[in-house]
């Protein structure tokens, strides 16, 4: 349940709590005091959509808590623990849980699950196991089939869904190969010109046979080739500094010879002087490395006299080859080679393939047979629950002031396949037993619609419960008796679950366990909220009754409906 909800700067309303009791809690005022705004403030506290209109003007932000207590196996609760949140430990069954909100005036949203900052999508998931709103909209939804046939799903339950699971998944393949089969047959020109044009591309890409990495390489060899004479002659420069023989008038000035003629004077004192002996050391390393570097450049400049003009001609005749093709089909050979690999495989989808089409249209044969035979499963099943949701429905609907309505739930085979598969399901209201059934979003009038609405929550209840039922002024349209019974239903229910009201009826606020009042301030610019004691329930009832609540026999008359309301059986909680 609901242990308290905390407002603040949400509309209308600067800051409130709203401490709730198990039962049948209703909420009350005028028109405009921020009723709306209570029920706004639990919508966002569960995913709802927020903006910036929701901030009290003025105010930076606006906040909405709620502090949950639920079983210490509730879902919730696990939930919140995989968001990354705790909760607190009342005692060994019972937990406490604090979900937060808050919208900034410039429309940002974040949300707190048990003290962690958390996805507004987790909180929508965890406010989905807690709490069901329902407003007038519902009413609208109620008359589409979607929202119909939602319903009568829910009242399956499991024998239902399981078989649908199955089916949604063979009718996703089914879509796909139809999709695919119908391609290979309407598309044959089309297919056939890609076709062609993805061979041409690959054969001028196999023509030349383009290696990975290969034009870098290639390109690196033409720099070298194009300043292959300035670089012959920077060899021989380095060359003949470095022997001297062939390019230098005395063969004693190049390197080779003065490192010799060094560590000939030094090595003759070497003996006397370790220093001197290391020096000499070096000496002869520095010659084995300079005549390594002398025949390296020899072999460099006789490989450059072997590559002349013929192999340079031949790598610009390479890199122009793959240039065509990094112009068509990739900025470098790395992607053209990638692009022809997709483009073959693409190739083989193309082709016309006399096998592929048969196994397309075997394939699409058995999936067409898997789904009529799961769509007869859940025809099956779906008429049958049908017949007992109207039943149930039908029941409240008498226990609401209609005795002789009746809901029809009509269940048809359809000629083709959907996602929730091959049949129509509409809801009909029966106003009395002479009547014609008539679809709810034709022949329902809104307090018919209101009813209709309550006592489906109320059987769904019983196969998909939730700790908490909002409904926010679904009691609209309706007056005098229906109203009482309608209050009277909503005290029953308030006997399983938590019942949150939001009414303008005097009737159905007197069945509740607790009374809150939003109420404006003098001025009228803001408002607060407030738990009614007995004596300040009967001056809210007789103000709702009479319209001023002064009135004396609207007071009698007050008095008179909160003792009717008692006299509906209690649990124990509310005694």
């Amino acid at each position: 349940m609901i242990e308290e909800i905390h407002l603040r700067d949400v509309g209308v309303i600067t800051d409130a709590r709203l401490p709730l009791e198990p039962g049948f809690s209703v909420l009350t005022g005028e028109t405009g005091a921020g009723k709306t705004m209570v029920v706004t403030a639990l919508g966002m506290l569960l995913g709802a959509r927020s903006d910036a209109g929701t901030v009290r003007s003025g105010a930076k932000n606006a906040l909405a808590e709620a502090v949950m207590r639920l079983p210490k196996n509730h879902k919730a609760l696990a939930l919140a623990e995989d968001a990354g949140g705790s909760f607190d430990h009342i005692d060994q069954d019972q937990c406490e849980l604090l979900l937060a909100r808050t919208v900034s005036a410039q429309g940002r949203s974040r949300a707190h699950v048990g003290g962690c900052s958390a996805p507004i999508g987790k909180l929508a998931e965890i406010g989905q196991t807690l709490v069901a709103v329902h407003g007038q909209s519902d009413q609208i939804r109620l008359k589409s089939s979607a929202e119909q046939r939602r319903a009568l799903d829910s009242y399956a339950g499991d024998e239902l869904s399981n078989i649908q699971r199955d089916y949604q998944q063979h009718y996703e393949r089914y879509r796909h190969i139809a999709t695919e089969l119908r391609q290979v047959r309407e598309n044959t020109r089309e297919r056939a010109l890609e076709a062609q044009t993805l061979e041409s591309a690959l054969n001028e890409i196999n023509a030349i046979e383009p290696l990975l990495g290969e034009d870098e390489k290639l390109a690196q060899e033409s720099l070298r080739l194009t300043n292959i004479e300035s670089l012959r002659s920077a060899a021989q420069t380095a060359l003949a500094a470095l022997t001297g023989a062939e390019y230098l008038e005395s063969e004693s000035a190049n390197v080779l010879a003065l490192l010799d003629t060094a560590r000939s004077a030094l090595e003759v004192e070497s003996s006397s002087d370790e220093q001197l002996a290391a020096l000499v050391q070096r000496l002869n390393d520095a010659l084995i490395q300079i005549t390594d570097i002398a025949e390296e450049l020899s072999s460099y400049t006789s490989n450059l006299d072997s590559e002349g003009p013929q192999r340079l001609a031949q790598v610009q005749e390479r890199l122009a080859q793959l240039k065509t093709l990094t112009r068509k089909y990739g900025s470098d050979i790395a992607e053209v080679l990638q692009w022809a690999e997709e483009s073959q495989e693409r190739l083989l989808t193309l082709n016309d393939d006399p096998h592929r089409i048969e196994e397309l249209e075997d394939e699409l044969q058995d999936l067409r047979e898997r789904l009529q035979r799961q769509a007869e499963q859940m025809l099956q099943i779906r008429q049958r629950t049908a017949k007992k949701l109207a039943h149930a429905v039908s029941e409240e609907l008498s226990a609401l002031a209609m005795p002789h309505a009746e809901l029809v739930v009509d269940v048809q085979e359809s000629a083709k396949f959907t996602p929730s598969g091959k049949d129509t399901i509409e809801f009909l209201l029966k106003p009395h037993e002479k009547a014609t059934a008539r679809p709810l979003g034709k022949g329902a009038s809104g307090g018919e619609l209101s009813r209709v609405m309550l006592a489906l929550e109320v059987v769904l209840a019983e196969v998909d419960p939730v700790p908490t039922f909002i409904f926010d002024e679904v009691d609209s349209g309706v007056g005098g008796k229906a109203a009482v019974e309608i209050g009277r239903r909503l005290a029953m229910l308030a006997q399983h679950v938590q019942v949150l009201v939001v009414t303008h009826l005097p009737q159905v606020a007197a069945f509740a366990d607790q009374h809150i009042l939003v109420m404006k301030n003098d001025d009228a610019s803001l408002s607060k909220v407030k738990v009614l004691d007995e004596q300040e329930r009967v001056v809210e009832l007789a103000r709702m009754l009479a319209g001023h609540d002064e009135s004396l026999s609207a007071q009698e008359h007050a008095r008179e409906l909160l003792k009717n309301g008692k006299n509906i059986s209690r649990p124990a909680h509310v005694q």
